[in-house]
């Protein structure tokens, strides 16, 4: 969908202009034809002729028109597919700047789940809350496994991020060591 467009590709996708392109280039279709059979007429009135004033209207009515409608059928030809050419390049040009970049997903600044309670799926990597939408209303879920946590086999879920569990071994509200200097 084209919502926005920038003032310079405004007109840039006109259906016009690359109709205007067609015609050109079936106008230097014919006068590069048309100037051919020319020649070919004054090539063969010249030739037919042994002296060269009797040469000369052949020349002019024929040889130097038709040599004159094939530059000219060549310069149409060039500016034709030109036209064509820029007329493709700004509609893709319109389209690529018509296109809004999706806005970025933003992370929400809180977990999705909130519960205290953990689960892990058998077989799984991960170790989840019970509220998480990865697990909830999964009848393999179970509760997590303490060892496997403490082992690292587990590895927190980037969706609803569950606390690190307490590791087994250690008492309850335990200092934490200062380190040494």
């Amino acid at each position: 969908m084209r919502a926005v467009r920038t003032a310079r590709t405004d007109g840039a996708s006109d259906p016009a202009r690359a109709r205007g392109a067609a015609p050109l280039l079936w106008a230097a279709l014919a006068a590069l034809a048309v100037g051919a059979v020319l020649c070919v007429l004054g090539w063969y009135g010249v030739s037919g002729e042994r002296f060269a004033e009797r040469q000369v209207p052949y020349l002019a009515s024929c040889t130097v028109p038709g040599a004159a409608l094939i530059v000219a059928g060549a310069v149409l030809l060039t500016h034709g597919r030109n036209t064509l050419a820029a007329a493709r390049v700004e509609e893709l040009y319109a389209l690529l700047v018509a296109m809004e970049p999706a806005p970025p997903e933003e992370r929400p600044a809180s977990p999705v789940a909130s519960s205290g309670a953990l689960l892990m799926v058998p077989g799984g990597t991960l170790w989840h809350r019970a509220d998480c939408p990865l697990v909830a209303g999964k009848p393999a879920a179970a509760p997590a496994d303490a060892t496997a946590l403490a082992a690292g086999a587990l590895a927190p879920c980037p969706i609803c991020e569950p606390p690190r569990p307490p590791d087994p071994g250690a008492p309850p509200d335990s200092p934490v060591p200062a380190p040494e200097h």
